[in-house]
């Protein structure tokens, strides 16, 4: 894959817990055995698929050579998404923002991402 950067939603109650435990652990990512990323193409439709209505969303970016072992699988329609078979430390995160909703409640990403 050509991405060189990977991207973390996280709720305000998730990120209050990876910052208390040092990795993220959502509920999802529990169920499936992975870490659900995203990339700078899908990071805006997995905040309005999955994270409308939630205010102070934190939206983390994480450089590829960092994460291992990391994995490219199908997902929504075929597209292809990173998925981390391991802890996602907090603490690798090169950027960090608290998102900002629309009008609809949906976060919106960061003018610098």
């Amino acid at each position: 894959m050509s991405n060189t950067h990977v991207y973390k939603l996280l709720t305000q109650a998730d990120w209050a817990k990876a910052q208390a435990d040092g990795v993220t652990a959502t509920a999802l990512d529990a169920a499936d055995r992975y870490v659900h990323l995203s990339t700078r193409d899908t990071a805006a439709e997995t905040a309005r698929l999955h994270y409308a209505g939630q205010k102070d969303v934190r939206l983390l970016e994480f450089a590829v050579t960092d994460l291992s072992p990391l994995k490219w699988e199908p997902s929504r329609g075929g597209t292809l998404f990173p998925h981390l078979y391991g802890a996602l430390e907090i603490s690798r995160a090169t950027r960090s923002w608290t998102l900002m909703q629309d009008a609809d409640g949906v976060p919106m990403l960061p003018e610098d991402f």
